[in-house]
């Protein structure tokens, strides 16, 4: 069982910029895809990135390429989310999540997911 605690969301101007963090505890190994999804307000749960836990592929949205950056620390156990240029369509929950079977990259549909975070709010002003 593996347990993901977001946090570093919060309100911010549009241009500007917020690093979000999913601190990972329990059994995870090489062949884990960790990710963050958002879900604005009436609207349905989207990918946003992943990356592999063990070689550091990536795979993004085109909605936030050269926005944003995913990124994660093995030895803290913990990932990252850079968003820059924040836009107000950014708002929303952010999800960290997970899954231990490789096949699925980029893990980029909800149902890849097998472990997801309680989610951090992000909202931007405009």
């Amino acid at each position: 069982q593996v347990q993901l605690v977001e946090s570093g969301g919060g309100l911010v101007q549009a241009g500007g910029s917020l690093r979000l963090s999913c601190a990972v505890s329990g059994r995870t190994s090489s062949s884990y895809i960790m990710g963050w999804f958002r879900q604005a307000p009436g609207k349905e749960r989207e990918f946003v990135d992943a990356i592999t836990w063990s070689g550091g592929d990536t795979h993004y949205a085109d909605s936030v390429k050269g926005r944003f950056t995913i990124s994660r620390d093995n030895a803290k156990n913990t990932l990252y989310l850079q968003m820059n240029s924040l836009k107000p369509e950014d708002t929303g929950v952010y999800y960290c999540a997970a899954t231990r079977t490789r096949s699925r990259w980029p893990m980029a549909r909800r149902y890849d997911v097998d472990y997801w975070g309680q989610g951090t709010q992000v909202a931007v002003s405009s």
